[in-house]
């Protein structure tokens, strides 16, 4: 079972620590070496909804300003009265790209290896156990430093594939940081079944193949859903994903009635239609 982190109730049932320290020096490379390997008409490419190429490279450098407690251009993020989690964190990125909408991709790349740089620095000395900043999808607030980290690492692993994607290239296959990309979201199961009743020793696991998978177990308890605990008598779902179906999955990138048809499923399909719901971003 995983300890509980000092000052951190609850974080059994997030399951063993990740540590995502090491990744973020390679993932800035690996962002930088994509930004200049763009063609000025990449930039103008929609990287998601509403947003271009640019607007994604200005979007990730608002993020590392933001965990830097940067005030760049003047910029500051506050809460609105009454406006909630959600609300603030699509308004404030909404505004920083906007803010930046006229820099040049030069600039942009500059700025991100500058911010990027001092992130990789200042995540290589933390410390995982400490209380962090709360993860909402993982039902952990405050989270323990290394969810909060690893969660970090996610999303800008995440935008990194949105850029290749806009501009005609598949999900970088590297297999370390896929791995503890799905393995941060995963994280999410227990919250994600959190008012899914099933009898106490219910298991159900979600399985993902090739070099990036893995497998995560959740058990129902007395008190909610737990990759600590083993099933009592087997397992009554299991859901099989390829990564890319599951990395997409968690990031809605497709919607769970299109994981469900991809997937290989065992067992109670209430269960993995309830697995299938996971998010893994502020959604």
């Amino acid at each position: 079972m995983n300890p509980q982190s000092p000052g951190v109730p609850g974080t059994a049932q997030l399951g063993e620590p990740i540590d995502a320290r090491p990744l973020f020096g390679p993932e800035l490379e690996a962002l930088l070496g994509t930004l200049r390997a763009l063609r000025p008409a990449d930039w103008r490419q929609p990287a998601v909804p509403g947003w271009t190429v640019h607007d994604m490279a200005a979007h990730i450098l608002g993020d590392q300003c933001a965990r830097l407690g940067s005030t760049r251009g003047g910029y500051r993020r506050s809460f609105a009265p009454g406006e909630s989690l959600k609300a603030f964190i699509h308004r404030t990125n909404q505004e920083w790209v906007d803010l930046h909408a006229d820099d040049s991709s030069a600039s942009l790349v500059d700025a991100l290896e500058a911010a990027g740089t001092e992130l990789v620095r200042r995540f290589a000395g933390a410390d995982l156990e400490t209380p962090a900043l709360g993860v909402s999808w993982a039902g952990a607030d405050p989270a323990p430093a290394w969810l909060d980290i690893a969660r970090e690492f996610t999303e800008y692993w995440t935008h990194r594939q949105q850029i290749r994607h806009a501009t005609g290239r598949g999900t970088d296959p590297e297999p370390v940081a896929w791995s503890t990309v799905l393995d941060t979201f995963m994280r999410a199961l227990p919250h994600t079944l959190r008012d899914t009743p099933a009898p106490a020793g219910t298991g159900v696991e979600v399985v993902v193949d090739g070099p990036a998978g893995g497998r995560w177990t959740v058990t129902a308890t007395a008190y909610g859903w737990s990759p600590a605990e083993p099933p009592g008598d087997g397992l009554a779902a299991s859901v099989g994903l390829d990564p890319e179906t599951a990395w997409r999955l968690c990031t809605r990138g497709v919607g769970p009635a299109t994981a469900l048809a991809r997937a290989h499923v065992r067992g109670e399909p209430r269960l993995a239609e309830a697995v299938c719901r996971i998010v893994s971003i502020v959604y």
